[in-house]
């Protein structure tokens, strides 16, 4: 990864004023969040996120696999992503940055370790078929908080995408294509979406930080959460110590946050629902 230009301490100090005074470069409040916008894709599964000007592009596929042995009933869910120079200049392909290891490994926790998809439900003949999910993110632009998007795109993407109706005779497995059995949607047990503050030493903590007050911030925490008021994940990779009060008081906050999110998700989802031919009879 390219080393990254520090900003010049004119602009570090202009920030830290605006931040004193309870306001951010950019007009929100500290804990306000970008606008979300969704973009579907002509197949399901793929989907971009849009926060603010950070973009994530999310498509799920699905192919059929032989489990492992030690668990015959449970399909797999793979997460796959890449920052290349097309989300910013400081990115280099073929070359795994930190930004990116901590996305796919916090993803990781997120969805796979969680349970948010049901991967018994992805089982069609115990030890012999199973469905095996990749969701691939691709990073389209980074403006600060590439997590977030991406856990938004991901969530997005797994509830958009459905599967091929299948039909087992015996030990006969019968995939149906779309033009004879409408796809099946994934089960979904919770949407778990990241949340990421940015402190400041004797500030207040802002919500979804920009790429130039991620670069001057001393610290970031990030909460990963889900509508029923549950903490799936919680990382904090080094800065400044928080105390069990700061801890909580962001949790709060991102309670009502993560359902103003899944609210976001379910109308967009509604939106695509009622102009899109799922099936063809």
């Amino acid at each position: 990864m390219v080393r990254e230009i520090d900003p010049p301490s004119i602009q570090k100090d202009f920030l830290l004023a605006a931040l004193a005074e309870g306001k951010r470069l950019d007009g929100r409040l500290p804990l306000e969040q970008r606008k979300i916008e969704f973009v579907f894709g002509e197949e399901l599964g793929n989907v971009e996120c849009r926060l603010g000007k950070t973009a994530v592009l999310a498509q799920v596929s699905a192919s059929i696999v032989k489990p492992r042995e030690d668990r015959p009933y449970e399909g797999f869910l793979l997460i796959n992503s890449e920052i290349g120079p097309m989300a910013s200049s400081v990115y280099e392909n073929g070359r795994s940055s930190d930004s990116e290891i901590l996305i796919t490994r916090l993803l990781e926790k997120s969805i796979r370790r969680t349970e948010a998809i049901d991967r018994e439900a992805l089982c069609i003949l115990a030890g012999e078929k199973v469905w095996q999910l990749r969701l691939t993110l691709h990073f389209l632009s980074d403006s600060g908080n590439l997590l977030d998007c991406a856990s938004l795109a991901s969530m997005m993407a797994l509830k958009h995408f459905r599967k091929a109706d299948v039909e087992v005779i015996g030990d006969e497995v019968i995939i149906h294509s779309p033009e004879e059995r409408a796809p099946v949607p994934l089960a979904i047990h919770h949407t778990p979406l990241c949340l990421t503050f940015a402190y400041f030493e004797n500030l207040q903590p802002i919500l979804d930080p920009t790429h130039l007050e991620s670069t001057l911030c001393s610290g970031t925490l990030t909460v990963t959460m889900n509508a029923q008021r549950e903490i799936c994940v919680l990382s904090k990779a080094g800065g400044t110590p928080l105390s069990v009060e700061e801890i909580m008081g962001v949790v709060r906050v991102g309670v009502d946050k993560v359902r103003d999110m899944v609210k976001i998700m379910d109308e967009a989802l509604e939106r695509d629902r009622e102009n899109r031919v799922v099936e063809v009879r």
